[in-house]
Order: structure tokens, then C-alpha cells, then sequence
């Protein structure tokens, strides 16, 4: 039976960093929401009026650990900063298999990231991943 709902299941994403993708196995979580400023205007003669302006967009994704991607990327960026002054960015492709079988793309660029969490490794667990990002805009593709 077809559902009219969008399960979680039906997204993916890819990470191109540096121009290369980064092969994040097995995306168990991922979150968007937009960003924005709050502008005011308050006339002497009027009622105020407020409006949003866009003002990127952040998220985050957790990943199981099946691989060191993550920690690579995040090793390799780490010493190019401190080596050589130098600031990382990518994009993040976001593809949602809709229930009329069409795909919605969206790209999220202007990209950075920060390790928010590295791993817990304990016996009988299984290591998850995750990671925060700033996009500075995001388009349909």
C-alpha cells in the first residue's frame, strides 16, 4: 500500500568536500531548518511591521560508523587550517524519493561542518557519528 507521507527512509544525502564526496555510510538521522532575521519597522503613524529575511540554513546528520570518512575529513581539515591557514567548504546534496515516484533534489552550499559528536565506543554498541552544518543557501536542483 502506497503511503501519502514522506517516511524518513525515503531521503539520502551526499557530502562533496573539497571537491571530492566523502563516502558517509549508513545516515541513520538528518535535520534542516531555515535561518532567518526578524526585521521590525516602526512607524510613528502606523502599526508596526515585521518581515523575515533569509539567513541560511542549518542542520545536522548522524551517521553509524562503518568507516573513518568522518574522522579523516575532519583530521585532514584540521591540519590544513593549523598547517596552512586554510578554510574547507563543501556542498550537501539532499535527494527525497516522493510517494508520486518523482525525486526532490535540493543542494545546500556555502557548507561547513563541525564534529559535534566523534563516537562513544563501548563493547556492545554500535558507534554513531554526528555532525552539525551551515549552509548558506539552499536550492532546488
Amino acid at each position: 500500500m502506497a503511503t501519502t507521507y514522506t517516511l524518513g527512509r525515503q531521503g539520502s544525502i551526499i557530502l562533496i568536500w573539497n571537491g571530492n564526496r566523502i563516502d558517509i555510510q549508513d545516515v541513520t538521522d538528518f535535520s534542516v531548518h531555515q535561518e532567518i532575521r526578524a526585521q521590525k519597522v516602526s512607524p510613528l503613524n502606523k502599526p508596526p511591521v515585521e518581515f523575515n529575511t533569509p539567513a541560511g540554513w542549518r542542520g545536522s546528520f548522524t551517521i553509524d560508523r562503518g568507516n573513518s570518512a568522518l574522522d579523516d575529513l575532519f583530521n585532514t581539515d584540521e591540519l590544513a587550517f593549523w598547517n596552512s591557514n586554510t578554510i574547507s567548504s563543501g556542498v550537501l546534496y539532499c535527494y527525497i524519493q516522493e510517494s508520486d515516484g518523482s525525486t526532490s533534489k535540493f543542494e545546500y552550499s556555502g557548507l561547513t561542518l563541525a564534529f559535534s559528536n566523534a563516537g562513544k565506543f563501548t563493547a556492545e554498541s554500535v558507534v554513531s557519528q554526528s555532525v552539525t552544518f551551515f549552509a548558506s543557501l539552499r536550492r532546488a536542483i
